[in-house]
């Protein structure tokens, strides 16, 4: 006996299946979330801060204990991953990570929460992130609307960082910078963690939660030589797995950018027998240590 048509499922992708009265299903569980906090151990503080209210945009701001009350740090922009249909910066995985690294590389860290598919289609999680990145770079001459940056963020140093559907974002805004600049604002380099690009069976899914793509050659799924050549910053360092299967479009990656003409210098680290974002389980396993270590020296690196 046929399922009734409502219930009807007409496609299904990795993360959500479709039915035929164009109702989506997410199939992952939603993550535990955290609100912010003041680490006990760390130092590290954290809060949310609404940027934007329509479309709603956030982020989660991470300051590092301080050694002295003008210190400036260096700043990281971090986009997370999730198949740009779910977690945020208050899920606990990234919470912590974002944490660590605030601790680690004692840098300020502004995780952005964006729009997630399918409340909001894509293009909304890179609108919501540029609109995250202008709002850092709103602070610039110390005049912006939140103290920390004002008062701590060295707009000399930015990063842009992000794993999996975040580092294909944040590939997006190094594009966005090198191509119209973001006034007031260094960005130095670029931090991808098993980057999500076209090339896999999860092309159809990225196409479908995209309604105004451009086709399997819409530059943010399969960005061209012209394109890379103008990143906005100087560092790029990516890493892979070796179970995972983005490994081949993140070694694409790797290639085209020195192919490109783009003048700055790039690095690419394989977690070996490792799958995709497999910190996010256990950040102390000795494999997301040493991504950690390699991630957080990228970062301290005049």
């Amino acid at each position: 006996m046929a399922p009734p048509a409502d219930n009807e499922v007409v496609l299904e992708f990795r993360f959500f299946k479709v039915y035929k009265d164009s109702r989506v299903e997410l199939v992952w569980p939603e993550c535990p979330k955290v609100p912010p906090s003041t680490d006990l151990i760390t130092g590290v503080q954290s809060k949310d801060v609404m940027i934007l209210t329509e479309p709603q945009v956030s982020v989660r701001v991470f300051l590092p204990k301080l050694k002295a009350p003008d210190q400036k740090l260096p700043l990281l922009l971090f986009v997370h991953g999730g198949g740009f249909v779910m977690f945020s910066p208050s899920a606990i995985p990234y919470h912590v990570l974002c944490n660590k690294v605030a601790a680690d590389a004692n840098v300020i860290v502004v995780s952005v929460e964006y729009g997630l598919f399918p409340t909001r289609p894509i293009p909304a999680c890179y609108e919501d992130s540029w609109e995250a990145l202008q709002w850092v770079a709103s602070h610039a001459d110390g005049s912006g609307a939140e103290p920390w940056l004002n008062n701590h963020a060295d707009f000399g140093k930015v990063f842009l960082g992000g794993d999996s559907g975040g580092a294909n974002i944040s590939h997006t805004l190094a594009f966005r910078v090198g191509s119209i600049g973001l006034p007031g604002v260094k960005v130095v380099g670029m931090i991808m963690v098993h980057p999500f690009f076209g090339g896999t069976e999860d092309d159809k899914m990225w196409l479908y939660m995209c309604p105004s793509n451009s086709g399997l050659d819409d530059p943010r799924l399969n960005p061209g030589l012209e394109d890379l050549a103008r990143l906005g910053c100087e560092r790029v360092l990516i890493f892979v797995a070796e179970k995972d299967s983005l490994i081949a479009v993140g070694r694409n990656y790797y290639e085209k950018l020195k192919k490109s003409g783009w003048k700055g210098s790039v690095e690419i680290v394989e977690n070996e027998d490792e799958d995709h974002c497999f910190y996010l389980l256990d950040l102390n396993s000795e494999k997301a240590v040493g991504l950690l270590h390699k991630f957080v020296s990228f970062l301290k690196q005049d």
